[in-house]
């Protein structure tokens, strides 16, 4: 079959929507951020069993530990809300509930996001 698009359309490479891959390579390097991120997050769990409230309460204030976690935080929300949208926009048929699931998935994700920095941030500050 020949291809049919125009010599600007061949050399820009986009798809159909115009928009390339962008979407596909942001969820892919989050999902490879998450996978360090989350290792630190199981050993910091590992190392803390059996440990009293105050011993946690003090691992959990120290700078490097709270910045660790807000990044986990950010990245897997960010890939949670990246992941979402691609399954509603696969298998959410008729456009107006598909866009009112895309403006709840935003929205969701942002209240997920801003609820466990919040947490990070209130144990990391001392509050």
């Amino acid at each position: 079959m020949a291809d049919m698009r125009t010599p600007l359309a061949r050399v820009r490479g986009l798809g159909s929507a115009k928009s390339g891959t962008e979407h596909f390579w942001i969820q892919r390097l989050t999902a490879l951020a998450n996978v360090p991120l989350a290792i630190f997050l199981l050993a910091s769990v590992v190392a803390l069993v059996g440990a009293d409230y105050a011993t946690v309460k003090t691992y959990l204030s120290m700078p490097v530990v709270s910045i660790v976690l807000l990044l986990l935080i950010l990245s897997g929300v960010y890939h949670m809300r990246l992941g979402m949208q691609v399954i509603i926009e696969d298998y959410v048929h008729g456009e107006g509930m598909k866009l009112l699931s895309i403006i709840a998935n935003n929205f969701f994700s942002a209240l997920v996001g801003l609820a466990c920095v919040y947490a990070v941030l209130k144990l990391g500050l001392g509050g």
